[in-house]
């Protein structure tokens, strides 16, 4: 199911690999027709990397929401799942083939966190900067995933405390 009242999209799904790309598509044609291109790379690699961890982690079903929305002159996108675990981050080798997903989010979003949602679930989210002069900036040349592995620590916000996390190349999610 699909809700789009002016700046909010809703979209409910499995968290399956052909569903995943589905939803990458609804969120970048959804950006585009809010006149946000330029946080369309982004906010896709972020939405992508949020539901591939539903579907490698969470228990005990892979039904979720993403929802999408624009508050003045931020974007959040927010992935909700049924189940209660927080993301936790882990320190990972330079070699390391998997586990850099919210390493890769932290990298391209302007903030972002986890929060327990209800009795049984989360929301893991992250935000992204929409102002008129991010609207006119043309995007950057080099790839998100170079720019993600080279990132500064950020800061997460995990049930309203804020903890500084090492740089984003060697955050790993378990």
């Amino acid at each position: 199911m699909i809700s789009q009242p002016s700046r909010h999209c809703t979209v409910e799904l499995q968290a399956l690999p052909s569903r995943i790309g589905q939803v990458r598509r609804i969120v970048s044609a959804q950006l585009r027709y809010w006149h946000l291109d330029p946080l369309i790379e982004r906010a896709a690699l972020g939405v992508t990397e949020l539901l591939t961890n539903v579907h490698r982690h969470a228990r005990p079903d892979k039904t979720c929401t993403v929802e999408i929305e624009l508050l003045l002159d931020r974007l959040t996108v927010s992935v909700h799942d049924h189940d209660p675990r927080l993301p936790e981050l882990r320190e990972a080798g330079p070699s390391a083939t998997s586990g850099r997903g919210l390493a890769m989010v932290a990298a391209v979003a302007d903030s972002w966190g986890a929060r327990p949602d209800g009795d049984s679930g989360k929301v893991v989210w992250f935000t992204l900067p929409a102002p008129s002069s991010t609207l006119t900036r043309p995007v950057p040349s080099r790839s998100l995933y170079d720019t993600a592995l080279e990132a500064p620590a950020r800061t997460l916000a995990v049930n309203d405390r804020r903890t500084e996390h090492a740089p984003a190349r060697s955050a790993v999610v378990g």
